[in-house]
């Protein structure tokens, strides 16, 4: 778990903040929490729950305040809101910045944004983007890629044939996130997303050949940064007493963090193609959640089957 995010981080991923103050303090402030604070009541003088550790969002409603105060009183309040442990300010809507904000900041060296941004889209942007940086982690032994727009978490005991596969999926068109490590943090409560280790980003490897790099050999279409892991595909060594699922009835799952992701298990066994057989598994769960189910259609083809099969005797019992 990341325990804090860096503002220059913040200035990155989020285009729209145009740094008006504290260029050379982006590195050295921190963010350890994704709530911020749109302080309405501290410029009114409030300051008893003033949750100074956050980033501090001023929009229209706050500005055209802060501007009916006199000089001194909004000096006084950006004074206090300005504490060593705030890391930044930031003014939406590419409004008029309080010379009192700047020179407060300036005091206790705090990054000062602009944005041309409407408040509520902003507050939604960096929240989401910090949500994602300081969310827990964990590493999943695997391999991540996707498939006809599929995030697919490969699984399996180590020989198995994971990268094999995902090498074999990758020059059938997919595209590589992670091999060997995955890591999976939680987007919401329906949603874990998975990425690679910077170490590992864009690389795979491969027995008998090394360390290969997917992007550089089949192009920028081979490979992705992240992706939600929509299904969880398990390769296992084939065993002869093994009772596997031959109908699809039974569907399981397997639980990462707090989200039940659906998984199916595959024999490993000579002379199957895994890569074809996991694009089924893939176009196949794509279908159910559509609402078609063959193992449904299945059953309701034997029941017919059994139901015709019956009258048949009935009327040859009439005879």
């Amino acid at each position: 778990m990341v325990e804090a995010v860096k503002v220059s981080e913040l200035v990155k991923d989020v285009p729209s903040l145009k740094i008006i103050e504290g260029k050379e303090y982006l590195s050295q402030k921190l963010i350890d929490t994704s709530d911020i604070s749109r302080p309405g009541l501290e410029l009114t003088g409030y300051f008893d729950f003033y949750p100074k550790n956050r980033i501090q969002l001023l929009g229209r409603t706050e500005i055209s305040y802060s501007a009916r105060l006199d000089h001194d009183l909004r000096e006084r309040v950006f004074n206090k809101m300005a504490t060593p442990e705030t890391p930044c300010f930031i003014v939406s809507r590419g409004l008029p910045i309080p010379s009192e904000m700047l020179e407060a900041a300036e005091k206790e060296k705090i990054p000062v944004f602009s944005s041309n941004m409407a408040t509520t889209h902003l507050s939604s942007v960096i929240t989401q983007f910090l949500d994602e940086k300081l969310a827990p982690r964990k590493s999943i032994h695997g391999v991540l890629v996707e498939i006809y727009g599929m995030g697919v978490l490969i699984i399996g005991n180590s020989g198995v044939g994971k990268s094999e596969t995902a090498l074999d999926l990758v020059k059938r068109g997919h595209r590589l996130i992670a091999d060997d490590r995955v890591d999976v943090y939680q987007k919401d409560d329906k949603t874990v997303v998975g990425e690679a280790p910077k170490i590992l980003k864009h690389l795979m490897e491969i027995r008998g050949i090394g360390i290969i790099d997917v992007m550089n050999l089949f192009g920028a279409g081979a490979v992705k940064d992240s992706t939600e892991i929509q299904l969880i595909i398990c390769l296992q060594n084939w065993d002869p007493k093994a009772n596997y699922d031959r109908l699809g009835f039974n569907e399981k799952t397997r639980e990462i963090f707090e989200v039940d992701v659906p998984q199916v298990t595959v024999p490993v066994k000579v002379g199957r193609n895994l890569a074809i057989i996991i694009e089924v598994a893939v176009m196949n769960f794509r279908a159910k959640k559509m609402g078609y189910d063959a193992s449904q259609k299945f059953e309701q083809n034997l029941t017919e089957l059994i139901s015709d099969n019956s009258k048949k005797d009935e009327g040859e019992s009439k005879k």
